[in-house]
């Protein structure tokens, strides 16, 4: 009898032990739980701060962007075009023309002689959507150790396609001088896209310009106003 009670006295000082420890434990529960609250809160504080002083821009604000904008593309069109190094192209000859397969032919909105001289607005506009390759092969009129070709899409059509660069040398010769995917996307700032390539000075005198695109690079017609060879 006195070792049942014995056993019932421990087992009880056991249980009285364990709650005393729970309860113990509970405050610093409680404790690592507001401390990862506030953690957290502190970690957002900065990205709400963020928020309310950086409020959306105003109208008027947008407008002066845009303004900005217009003001930065003139500046680098009217540089291109008053570079004393660029020249324009005196003849012109394509793949294709919009209109080949009509019975009446290719209209003169399409002609590929658009091309020809600075840009005016007019274009030389390809014959496929997406299929295969076109060409569009200009000449200049002095030879230039060339550093750059400059070529201006209409609204951007056709930049993406452009896949091959090549300069004709005065004994006939082609040489690739660019050749690769385009990165160029549509310039919205203005009417034209100026797709750039530079490359190291040619050491050969350079009198034509040759152009391949892949029409399925960029689906839709390829509308090009006019091309410079810059070199001297």
């Amino acid at each position: 009898m006195k070792k049942i009670s014995y056993l019932l006295l421990t087992l009880t000082c056991i249980l009285v032990s364990a709650c005393h420890k729970k309860s113990a434990d509970t405050p610093a529960a409680s404790q690592s739980m507001s401390t990862e609250v506030a953690s957290a809160a502190q970690a957002n504080a900065p990205a709400t701060q963020a928020a309310a002083s950086n409020p959306e821009p105003s109208e008027a604000e947008q407008e002066l962007e845009r303004k900005k904008q217009l003001m930065a593309y003139a500046s680098m069109e009217d540089q291109y075009l008053n570079d004393t190094k660029a020249q324009w192209a005196i003849d012109a000859k394509a793949s294709s023309t919009f209109g080949d397969d009509q019975r009446s032919g290719p209209s003169s909105t399409n002609a590929v002689v658009n091309t020809k001289g600075s840009v005016d607005g007019k274009t030389w506009t390809n014959n496929r959507q997406d299929m295969g390759f076109d060409w569009l092969e200009l000449s200049y009129e002095k030879p230039v150790s060339a550093s750059e070709v400059r070529i201006i899409f209409e609204n951007g059509a056709g930049v993406e396609a452009i896949s091959k660069i090549e300069l004709q040398s005065t004994d006939g010769k082609w040489n690739t001088v660019w050749e690769g995917i385009s990165d160029q996307k549509q310039d919205r700032r203005g009417n034209r896209t100026w797709f750039v390539r530079s490359f190291e000075k040619t050491t050969y005198k350079a009198k034509a310009v040759k152009l391949t695109l892949a029409n399925n690079l960029q689906r839709g017609y390829k509308e090009i106003d006019a091309v410079q060879l810059v070199g001297e």
